[in-house]
């Protein structure tokens, strides 16, 4: 409390006036600085898939792939969240992207192996199923890589990867559905002489690009649809134009702008793996010479 005398002197109002005048400039920077805080929170916590998606400031350091000289980690089943991956599979892909869109790295520790030379213990003590992706969470293991990004997504915290405007989970869910029938399709016409049924695959996807316009994504925003698309569309768009000479963004510009966008995303750039090498796992697959 500020106690002044009856008839304060010059001296003492000059005082008590500049005290006054610092008092009030300190409030000013109190407010100031909570409201700063809050906005420093916002930026590090957004609320837009999107937005979550880029904000990887620290490069993951990716551990090494296991095979069958790697022994069984013993903290499999600690009671901590383990994703099994290996980097070539598009499947597991999936799974990898919407971990880290969801802001799970420290949650869920990623674990590679060779999908050429799986460690024994792998189907034996983890996946009777032998399959990547997995996940190993609450000490009970799930597989299916669509089950599993629905499942980090409901699961975990995050921000949704899903809308809630009905039309666009309506359409989520039908592109989510034909997302087999889009892989087999192309599947199909690598094994066949010229394009086959390629053509109308991708014209599915450029038509249904065109269904929002409030963004470049299937849902205007980055979300599951994408996710569960962008990992083949990473490897065909390089095979078919090597393979089949045959380009998919020809004559379809919301196909073009859609990988663009995609390849802008962090989270989806921390997952991709070297192209030339991609490229010529798919020859050997198709048993294609890759001399």
């Amino acid at each position: 409390m500020l106690l002044l005398s009856a008839k304060p002197s010059p001296q003492e109002m000059i005082y008590y006036t500049s005290l006054i005048q610092r008092l009030f400039q300190s409030s000013i920077y109190l407010v100031f600085g909570f409201f700063l805080d809050v906005g420093l929170i916002l930026v590090h916590c957004p609320s837009s898939p999107r937005l979550c998606c880029n904000n990887l400031s620290v490069k993951e350091v990716l551990p090494p792939t296991l095979d069958p000289a790697s022994e069984f980690p013993a903290d499999i089943f600690d009671g901590t969240t383990k994703l099994f991956i290996a980097y070539v599979c598009p499947f597991a892909q999936r799974v990898w992207i919407t971990r880290n869109c969801k802001g799970l790295q420290d949650k869920i520790k990623v674990i590679a192996v060779d999908l050429d030379n799986r460690p024994a213990w792998y189907k034996e003590k983890v996946y009777p199923a032998n399959k990547v992706p997995s996940l190993v969470h609450n000490n009970e293991v799930k597989g299916e890589s669509l089950d599993l990004i629905r499942y980090l997504d409901e699961k975990f915290e995050g921000p949704s990867l899903l809308p809630e405007d009905p039309a666009k989970t309506e359409f989520a869910e039908e592109l989510l559905s034909y997302s087999d029938s889009f892989n087999g399709a192309v599947f199909s016409s690598i094994r066949a002489d010229g394009i086959g049924e390629v053509g109308s695959a991708f014209d599915y996807l450029e038509n249904a690009l065109g269904k929002f316009d409030d963004g470049p994504f299937f849902l205007g925003t980055f979300s599951l649809v994408d996710i569960a698309y962008a990992p083949f569309v990473e490897r065909f768009q390089p095979f078919l134009l090597d393979v089949k000479k045959y380009d998919i963004t020809e004559g379809r510009p919301k196909l073009a702008a859609w990988i663009e966008e995609v390849n802008k995303i962090e989270a989806y750039k921390a997952t991709k793996y070297d192209q030339n090498e991609l490229l010529a796992a798919l020859k050997r697959r198709f048993g294609i010479d890759t001399a």
